[in-house]
């Protein structure tokens, strides 16, 4: 997975539940294989932070959960694995604008297609929530959001040295250590694209009401789907407006970080996209294999 759809990704993640396997996408390849197969108690204990269950709706959250990592491994790898040798490709050879709209779309069109199916097995269960765990999965929301509050809060400075500082780490995760000029490039990023922070925060909260109103009215399985699967439809126009600007200065960077890699910084880049492809062919072939 690429810097830019990671950040995509990250920024469309309103529904902490639907999309925790999301989380099986980052860190080292070495431990992905470690993660995929410790899915099921990761993905669990995720949702039930969010919705109390025990018995039998437990039982059944646990059987849901399964069904939905055996689709992620026969459906969803090998589209991510095909994917991540694509991109591998289009970083040896240099990033072009074209390059960057490919990587939105495909990510993008993945996780979506991941929120739907998650949401059409977990729906039913949602569907038969009672008030109380209504409520506790409100109280869990509002304690997201002041998490969120809380670490966009401060001065313009600050917060732009922040983001200068979360970006560089981020492609330094990908193709090692940056020259000055690069970080300096970085910087420039963070002082001419906007801070909107209040506008997502403003979002997140549409979102999770929109999404509590479904639950509350017992349609999850007749709306939920679509819902989650479209979930920056109905986006205030100013928030729009804020994320196509970010979203250029982004790809601007990008491009012209690409034009300054070594050959050094362009091979670990390369190689870990390769490694990320095989890691997520390894996985669906042994979903195969299972099926078998």
């Amino acid at each position: 997975m690429s810097v830019f759809s990671g950040m995509t990704l990250r920024r469309a993640n309103p529904f902490g539940v639907l999309l925790a396997a999301a989380w099986l996408l980052s860190g080292c390849n070495a431990a992905m294989r470690t993660a995929y197969d410790n899915a099921e108690t990761f993905l669990r204990w995720r949702a039930m932070s969010y919705v109390q269950l025990s018995g039998e709706a437990a039982d059944e959250l646990d059987e849901r959960i399964d069904g939905f990592l055996a689709w992620h491994r026969s459906r969803a790898l090998p589209q991510y694995a095909r994917i991540s040798a694509d991109a591998a490709r289009r970083v040896a050879t240099g990033l072009s604008p074209a390059d960057l709209v490919w990587g939105y779309d495909s990510f993008g069109a993945q996780a979506r297609e991941s929120l739907r199916e998650a949401a059409l097995r977990l729906a039913p269960v949602l569907d038969r929530l009672d008030s109380e765990q209504i409520a506790h999965l409100e109280k869990r929301f509002a304690e997201d959001n002041r998490k969120f509050s809380r670490e966009n809060r401060g001065g313009e400075k600050d917060r732009r040295n922040r983001r200068a500082k979360r970006m560089v780490n981020r492609v330094e995760d990908w193709v090692g250590k940056l020259s000055k000029e690069q970080v300096e490039r970085v910087r420039q990023y963070s002082e001419r694209a906007p801070l909107y922070d209040n506008l997502r925060e403003r979002d997140r909260k549409r979102i999770q009401a929109g999404l509590l109103s479904i639950i509350r009215a017992r349609e999850a399985q007749r709306r939920l789907p679509a819902y989650v699967e479209n979930w920056d439809r109905g986006r205030e126009p100013s928030l729009a407006a804020a994320n196509k600007v970010w979203r250029g200065e982004l790809d601007r960077l990008l491009i012209d970080l690409d034009r300054t890699l070594t050959a050094e910084q362009r091979a670990k880049a390369v190689a870990r996209l390769r490694g990320f492809s095989e890691d997520f062919a390894t996985l669906a072939a042994g979903a195969d294999q299972t099926r078998q």
